[in-house]
C-alpha cells in the first residue's frame, strides 16, 4: 500500500513517523518550522490518519515493513528518519535493519521491563477507552486548562500550558484511528525491541527522552542505549511523552542538529 503523506519544504529529506494517535498531524507543532530547513515527508501509518489499515497482521514488524516499502517506492533510500513513541520504535527498527540514514527516536516504545509493560497496558488502555467515550466533547474539554490537565497528565509534563490546536489531533486520533487497538496490542503483547550492535546502524542514532515521561518512563532510556550502543542520549527537561508538545523548539533543534 502507499502511505498517505504530506511533503513540505525543500532540501535534504526528513521522514517523520508518528505514534498512536493522529497520524502525520501529530507533528503539526513543529512540522512547518522543520520545513523551513528541510524537505519534510510526514506519513500516516496504516490504520491512522488517511491510510487504510493493513489487510493482515498489525505488528511493529508489519508497520515497519510498510514504512520501509514507502521509502523504497518514494526513492528515499538513505533518508534521515524521526519517530516519536511507537514511531520512535519503528525508526529504531528501521535502523536495526539497515534502512534509512540518521535516526532520531523520541521517547520510543519497546524497552519496558515486564512490570512496566503491565503498568503501561493497564493505564493506557483505560485512557484510550475514556477518550472514545468522550470523543464528542473533546474540543470542549481540551479547550480548558482544567480539562487538559485531567485528560493529559499521563502524556504531558504541563498539559495546562498546551493549546487546544496542539493536543486535539492526537487525542481525537486515539479515539478514532481504526488501528489503535491492534497497534496497542502489538506494543503490549508483541516482542520487545531488538538492538543494533555497534557499527551496524546506517547513520547516527539519537534517542531523546522526556524526564517526566509517564508512558515510557525514563528508566527505559538505559535499556534503549544499551541495545543501541552507538546512540547518543538527549534528555528533555520538564517534558513528558510528546517532546513536540512540551519542548517543540528543543525537539526541532535536536532533529536538525542530529540529521543530515
Amino acid at each position: 500500500m502507499t502511505l498517505n503523506h504530506v511533503r513540505r519544504g525543500s532540501g535534504s529529506p526528513l521522514l517523520l513517523v508518528h505514534g498512536l494517535g493522529a497520524g502525520w498531524r501529530s507533528w503539526a507543532p513543529i512540522l512547518d518550522e522543520l520545513a523551513e530547513h528541510r524537505e519534510v515527508v510526514a506519513v500516516d501509518l496504516p490504520g491512522f490518519g488517511e491510510t487504510p489499515p493493513l489487510a493482515g497482521e498489525v505488528s511493529i514488524a508489519t508497520l515497519t515493513d510498510a514504512v520501509a516499502e514507502f521509502i523504497r517506492e518514494q526513492g528515499l533510500d538513505g533518508v534521515s528518519t524521526v519517530g516519536q513513541s511507537m514511531g520512535g520504535r519503528i525508526v529504531l527498527e528501521l535502523a536495526r535493519r539497515g534502512v534509512g540514514g540518521d535516526t532520531v527516536a523520541l521517547d520510543p516504545g519497546g524497552f519496558w521491563s515486564d512490570r512496566e509493560l503491565l503498568v503501561f497496558g493497564a493505564t493506557l488502555r483505560p485512557s484510550v477507552a475514556l477518550v472514545r467515550v468522550l470523543r464528542k466533547w473533546l474540543p470542549l474539554l481540551l479547550g480548558s486548562a482544567i480539562g487538559r490537565t485531567l485528560l493529559l497528565v499521563q502524556f504531558s509534563a504541563r498539559p495546562w500550558a498546551l493549546s487546544l490546536e496542539t493536543v486535539l489531533p492526537d487525542v481525537r486520533g486515539l479515539a478514532e484511528s481504526p488501528s489503535n487497538g491492534a497497534a496497542l496490542d502489538a506494543l503490549t503483547k508483541g516482542p520487545k525491541q531488538q538492538g543494533a550492535p555497534a557499527g551496524t546502524a546506517p547513520g547516527r542514532v539519537t534517542i531523546g527522552w522526556g524526564r517526566r515521561d509517564r508512558v515510557t518512563v525514563r528508566s527505559q532510556a538505559a535499556r534503549a542505549t544499551s541495545l543501541f550502543p552507538d546512540a547518543i542520549l538527549h534528555w528533555f527537561d520538564r517534558c513528558g511523552h510528546f517532546p513536540q508538545w512540551d519542548a517543540p523548539k528543543e525537539a526541532m533543534r535536536l532533529i536538525l542538529d542530529r540529521t543530515r
